[in-house]
């Protein structure tokens, strides 16, 4: 299937080439360099796919991206950081819109500068548009929540938890109010904020359950979150009476879904995300091409029956 999504890319980004006019040879043209600037800390595994896929599209197109984020996921870092990136001077910005407020002055800056910018994974399609970057390529967060939710309940969950591993940024909190709506259940006092410490996740929801004996439903974040209540779910033996469902994929979520302790995971295809903008801004820099629509990157859901289709490619492609 690897073979397959790189040919899709590869074609879609041929075909865009067909559409220029007067277009040099890439072997003659100046090597451009983009920035990809993310809010994931050191400690966020799931980052390594779209960093495969950053790598593997600077290739392609001849082009050098460099990966920068805030090491401990702080967004005043992560500011700071595109503030940086812009003075640099760069032919593209590629940046996840981890909290509108924080980063819009120092997005802004960089388009006024002249400085093309494609955002990625976390924020929407409106507010791409109003910092003035060229298109979103991503997953509509609460969207995803809301679809979640309505599997939920037709899976007869009647309470939950949200387990946040993140919770500083607003995209992880627009998940889980996607979920309380597709329940119709009140968010309030259903999300735990539990940080991205793995014993400490797995502490709180231990705990959670514990004094919440009526929860039947758990949604989690993503690995740093899934992982951790993975193990707590098996310590407190609950394992086959509660619907668990969770962002992203990893060979553990993967092994959980066939184990049926994960019900299905929520994919968002971070290889597309990554490769992607990395294309779109090596057309633009040297064409003038930009897709004239978003791209919706996700959501798409993993289950026992399709998870063979995917299990391989997780960490990688996935």
């Amino acid at each position: 299937m690897k073979p397959l999504i790189r040919k899709l890319c590869t074609l879609i980004s041929t075909s865009l080439l067909v559409l220029a006019t007067v277009a040099a040879p890439i072997s003659v043209m100046a090597q451009e360099r983009f920035v990809l600037i993310s809010h994931a800390p050191d400690s966020d595994s799931w980052w390594n796919t779209i960093r495969n896929a950053v790598s593997e599209a600077g290739d392609a197109v001849n082009a050098k991206v460099e990966y920068r984020n805030p090491t401990t996921g702080d967004l005043a870092d992560m500011a700071r950081i595109v503030e940086q990136a812009t003075a640099s001077n760069p032919d593209g910005i590629i940046v996840s819109i981890a909290d509108f407020d924080v980063l819009s002055g120092p997005i802004q800056n960089a388009v006024r500068r002249g400085i093309p910018v494609i955002t990625i994974n976390s924020g929407t399609h409106q507010q791409s548009e109003e910092l003035g970057a060229l298109l979103h390529i991503g997953q509509p967060e609460y969207d995803a929540g809301y679809g979640a939710g309505l599997q939920a309940r037709m899976a007869g969950v009647s309470d939950f938890v949200c387990v946040n591993h993140y919770i500083t940024n607003p995209a992880s909190v627009e998940r889980c109010q996607g979920y309380a709506d597709g329940l119709g259940i009140p968010l309030d006092g259903r999300m735990i904020d539990t940080g991205d410490d793995p014993t400490e996740v797995q502490r709180r929801v231990e705990a959670y359950l514990r004094q919440n004996a009526d929860v039947n439903g758990i949604l989690a974040l993503g690995p740093n979150s899934a992982h951790p209540t993975i193990r707590a779910l098996e310590s407190t033996r609950r394992t086959d009476d509660l619907h668990f469902a969770t962002f992203d994929l990893s060979s553990e979520i993967s092994d959980a879904i066939k184990s049926g302790t994960i019900a299905f995971a929520i994919d968002q295809q971070p290889y597309l995300q990554g490769y992607m903008p990395v294309i779109m801004l090596s057309l633009y820099s040297r064409y003038g091409i930009i897709p004239s629509n978003h791209m919706n990157s996700g959501p798409g859901f993993i289950t026992a029956d399709n998870i063979a289709l995917v299990e391989k490619l997780a960490g990688e492609v996935r």
